[in-house]
Formats: structure tokens, C-alpha cells, sequence
């Protein structure tokens, strides 16, 4: 359990990490934890560690769509310190993993002291807003086989890993399309070599020709994310 491995913690000057540390609470994610829903107010902000946490937004006829994914990048909570203690969004843990949480007053007490927490919230929240962009224009001009190469890289690189615990269900579910298109798409990533596939385990074998399928989506948000966050300092 450390909570250096969330980015934006491990960005932290040693006196600012000391001052957070003893209010951040170690949570378990497990896979479709809701952590918050739709205009209910935010008593936390989540800093996932080794979990990744997907934003979704409901229709009234209860389809949804995923519209960004946070994993050790980022933060769930952006709407605490941008005025409003609630979001339009459902969060739901995607892959279970650790995390750590902060009350929404201090998280708010820390932003309003415009230091170095303030400008790394900043800089997450634009990157998050250049993820939602992204996938908008995602969705709308690219085919399913590009849009599901770019999750899964997104996906990946917000844990560290090769390797997705993942139904295609929930898959389709987050890219807000039918199983079948999946079952297919997803297909076509095996049978080419890219990934393996089996009981509910996405392991990717050809990170390169998956980069290369995938849109210009992908490099887009993950150029931007890695220009707004800073790697970690030292201790």
C-alpha cells in the first residue's frame, strides 16, 4: 500500500505529501463498486492506485455510455473543487484494485491554498477534459475496431499493466454499443495476434500493432496527459 503510486500524489513536494498523507484513507475497488452516482453529493475524492475508476453518463431509458477513465493518473472528485459538490456522472470501479480516498473538505481546504495541489488538480482536470473531447469525436467518426483499441490502451496505461480483468459485456456496456459488436471487433484483435482473450482476461500481446490499429484518439490523450502531469519527485 503506498499512495505514491497515484501520479498526482507522487508529484507532491515532500512537505505537501506530509501535510495530505494522514487524511488519505486506503479503500479496496472492487470491480463495479459505485462510488458515486448522479447528483448526489460527493463526500470523497478517490486517488486510485492500482484500480481504474470509469466515468459514465445515464439516459432516462438506463443505457449509458463511458465518457472517460481515471486510473493512477488522476483523481475522482474534479467537480469538488470546481464548485460543485456533485456530477452528471456515474463512477464505477472498471478493474478492482487499491486506492485511497480524501473527504471532500480537505481535498477542497488543499485546492484553496494555490499551491502545488491546486496547479496539479489544474493540470489533471485538463488533461480529463481533453480524455471526455476525445472520446466524444471518438464515438462519433471512428469504427469499433479503432474505438476499442483505444480503450484498451487508455485502460492499460491507467493501471501499468498488460493484462484487463474484462467481460465484454461490461465492455460493451462502457463503449455504449451491442456484446455481439465487441465479441467481434475483439475477435479480430485475437485472431491477428494482438490480444488473448479468455473468461473475462484481455492480456495484450502486440502493445505496438495495437498502438497502430488504434485511432489518433489514443495518441492524442495520452501526449496530452503526459505534457500536464509530471512524473513523480523525490522523497
Amino acid at each position: 500500500m503506498n499512495p505514491r503510486k497515484n501520479r498526482i500524489l507522487a508529484a507532491l513536494e515532500p512537505a505537501d505529501y506530509d501535510r495530505v498523507a494522514p487524511q488519505l484513507e486506503w479503500v479496496k475497488m472492487s470491480l463495479g463498486d459505485i462510488l458515486c452516482e448522479p447528483d448526489a453529493k460527493l463526500r470523497y475524492a478517490y486517488f486510485p492506485t492500482t484500480s481504474i475508476v470509469s466515468l459514465l453518463h445515464v439516459l432516462e431509458s438506463g443505457a449509458s455510455a463511458e465518457i472517460a477513465v481515471i486510473g493512477h493518473e488522476g483523481v475522482l472528485g474534479v467537480s469538488l473543487f470546481m464548485g460543485a459538490e456533485s456530477t452528471l456522472a456515474r463512477a464505477v470501479v472498471q478493474s478492482a484494485g487499491e486506492g485511497y480516498r480524501l473527504a471532500a473538505d480537505v481535498l477542497k481546504e488543499e485546492f484553496n491554498r494555490f499551491g502545488a495541489m491546486t496547479q496539479l488538480l489544474l493540470r489533471y482536470t485538463q488533461a480529463l477534459i481533453t480524455q471526455m473531447a476525445q472520446t466524444a469525436v471518438c464515438n462519433r467518426h471512428h469504427s469499433l475496431d479503432q474505438q476499442l483499441c483505444r480503450w484498451l490502451l487508455l485502460s492499460l496505461d491507467r493501471i501499468g499493466g498488460s493484462e484487463l480483468i474484462m467481460t465484454q459485456e461490461l465492455i460493451a456496456n462502457m463503449l455504449g454499443v451491442r456484446r455481439e459488436g465487441v465479441t467481434e471487433a475483439a475477435g479480430k484483435l485475437q485472431a491477428a495476434g494482438l490480444i488473448h482473450y479468455t473468461r473475462g482476461h484481455i492480456q495484450v500481446r502486440d502493445r505496438r500493432a495495437l498502438e497502430a490499429r488504434s485511432c489518433e484518439c489514443y495518441a492524442v490523450v495520452r501526449r496530452e496527459t503526459e505534457r500536464l502531469m509530471p512524473e513523480a519527485v523525490s522523497a
